[in-house]
């Protein structure tokens, strides 16, 4: 398995997102089998693994703290600040907070739960666009010097910002939403990626589990499901998309693969500074994508694969009117 850089790091072409095993679809699955499926993972060579402050507000960083600490030095640890969850007296509420001060704390507190004295790459999990980036940039580099985090990088930029930002410290990675179905990436910053050394890790790699043998049934969502906010999730646009899936798995067929492998592939065929890093709770789902790093596909079939699933093919946007206002990827100039 050939081997892809990010920083000063070499990992396998396929890495572990370890967000929905505490957060975002629905209710988690029990501790003892999120466990098992980190360690599977490892077994499997996995050793790219991502969390974040923001996922179960710390609960996703404790995990991953306690079952791979005595793992520690086999991986490289990700994880992300400057968006986490503050208690208000109604409750806790996801905050979105670049001030340097607020970076060093979340920091501090994700060096805690991941029980390491280190975090070899550290992301800014949203611009605050009421802070310079340069600012924010800045705190982190502060870490980098202070040796508890090893590499920076950014989540849901644009080229811009991600030449702003790499002009105060070097940026590792940038990590945004890639996949067939959303191609955002490919107006500006993958290629900005390219140019700058950066590796570009692509989450949601399977569109949230609509690229896969069982995409999802919306009727059946768990009411906390971040998919059901999702313009292309909703009913009309959604029925539109499942249009598309039977030409997509009989391309699968053609190539020996599942669907979720096929997506996959697709993306590692994108260029060797992408690394996608689908998550699940499903270890036979797990073995499945991983097994996607032995993919070839052809040109022929990438085309096809283009032509088939992209910007204009797609229905609805991804994300809603609030969420969509958080990032800062490049929007195409018209989409369906």
């Amino acid at each position: 398995m050939k081997l892809r850089r990010i920083g000063p790091f070499e990992v396998p072409p396929i890495g572990l997102g370890c967000m929905n095993l505490s957060h975002a679809y629905g209710a988690p699955p029990p501790a003892q089998v999120a466990e098992r499926l980190l360690l599977e993972a490892l077994d499997l060579g996995v050793t790219l693994f991502d969390t974040a402050a923001l996922y179960g507000f710390g609960a996703n960083e404790t995990l991953v703290g306690r079952v791979l600490k005595p793992h520690r030095k086999r991986i490289v640890l990700c994880s992300k600040g400057g968006m986490a969850g503050v208690q208000f007296d109604d409750g806790m509420k996801r905050v979105i907070d670049g001030r340097p001060e607020a970076i060093r704390r979340n920091c501090e507190d994700s060096l805690r739960r991941l029980q390491t004295d280190v975090i070899d790459l550290y992301y800014l999990h949203r611009w605050d666009k009421r802070v310079p980036v340069e600012d924010s940039i800045g705190a982190m580099a502060d870490l980098v010097h202070a040796g508890k985090v090893r590499t920076i990088g950014l989540s849901e930029v644009s080229a811009a910002t991600l030449r702003k930002a790499h002009a105060v410290h070097p940026i590792a990675a940038v990590q945004t939403e890639y996949s067939l179905w959303t191609r955002n990436a490919e107006i500006a910053v993958l290629q900005a990626c390219r140019e700058l050394g950066a590796a570009f890790v692509a989450f949601s790699p399977v569109a949230r589990g609509f690229l896969t043998l069982e995409p999802p049934d919306v009727a059946a969502l768990d009411a906390k499901d971040i998919r059901l906010g999702m313009p292309r999730f909703h009913a009309e646009p959604y029925a539109a998309n499942l249009r598309l899936l039977p030409a997509y798995q009989a391309i699968a067929a053609e190539v020996d693969c599942t669907p979720a492998q096929l997506a996959l592939a697709w993306l590692l065929a994108r260029g060797e500074h992408v690394i996608p890093i689908p998550g699940t709770s499903n270890i036979e789902h797990l073995r499945d994508n991983v097994g996607a790093a032995a993919v070839r596909l052809t040109p022929g079939v990438v085309a096809r694969l283009d032509a088939l699933i992209n910007q204009a093919t797609v229905a609805g946007e991804r994300y809603g009117a609030q969420s969509a206002g958080e990032v800062d990827t490049e929007v195409f100039a018209a989409v369906r």
